[in-house]
């Protein structure tokens, strides 16, 4: 009897595995795993290993990766003793209240008092008002001379607070000395622009020699003295207006109709 034909038949040879490439090297494929997971599956999956090795390469690499997300973070290991520490420890009653130390208030910075004088009025009016949010309060420097109502181009001849000191908010307000322009300022705040005339000293022993009086058209009948104005615009400017025959100043040019009152508008 022969054999069955089958029975001496070549056994087929097993097909070779395609070249391995780079990225399939077990070397580079295990650090991927440990180092950066997700890439480390990936190529194990593309690799030439077996199933059985993908896929306990996958479960290994997946645990690797999930520990560090699933542990507590640093910070809250560190505040944990801290945490059952003050838990633990039993609060110690105090014999007597502590004292509370109040902070010193800080000292805020307050405004200088500027100089002012020289300047007008409107412009040391809104400089210190700035300073201090307050207002300023206008003197006239000649105590014979009224402050009119609009004097804000009048000048600063003295001021109350000297320049330099420090201003508090809530502080009175401080007072200035005005002159209207084209007038000096006097030695000292408070004197008179137009002198009075000195009393009548008591009558000599002898006669005195007569005098020619001077004429009345020219000084005004009484007035003058070392005061004079050249027109009624330094009269209004003084604060003079109007000025009488008698007034110190008057003179005849300043009255036009020769009524006795001299720059009545």
């Amino acid at each position: 009897m022969y054999p069955p034909p089958h029975a001496y038949a070549a056994v087929p040879a097993p097909a070779p595995k395609p070249p391995r490439r780079w990225w399939q090297h077990p070397a580079l494929i295990i650090t991927a795993l440990v180092v950066l997971p997700p890439a480390g599956i990936a190529l194990a999956w593309t690799s030439q290993w077996e199933r059985t090795q993908k896929i306990l390469a996958t479960v290994l690499s997946g645990i690797w990766f999930l520990i560090p997300l699933l542990s507590d973070s640093p910070k809250e290991v560190e505040g944990r003793p801290q945490a059952t520490a003050a838990a633990s420890a039993s609060p110690t009653p105090s014999t007597s209240p502590s004292p509370t130390q109040t902070a010193a208030p800080t000292p805020s910075a307050e405004p200088l008092m500027p100089s002012a004088v020289g300047w007008p009025y409107a412009q040391a009016e809104k400089t210190v008002e700035e300073l201090i949010d307050g207002e300023v309060k206008a003197l006239s420097a000649y105590a014979d001379v009224t402050l009119p109502t609009d004097h804000g181009t009048w000048l600063v001849c003295f001021q109350d607070v000297v320049a330099g000191t420090r201003l508090a908010p809530q502080s009175a307000a401080p007072a200035v000395h005005l002159v209207a322009p084209g007038t000096g300022c006097p030695a000292a705040p408070g004197t008179d622009l137009r002198p009075k005339p000195a009393a009548p000293s008591a009558a000599p022993t002898t006669a005195p020699t007569t005098a020619p009086a001077p004429d009345e058209d020219e000084t005004g009948g009484g007035g003058g003295g070392n005061v004079s104005y050249k027109n009624c615009t330094a009269v209004k400017a003084a604060g003079a207006a109007p000025i009488r025959r008698g007034d110190p100043g008057y003179a005849r040019h300043l009255d036009r109709d020769g009524d006795g009152v001299g720059c009545e508008s």
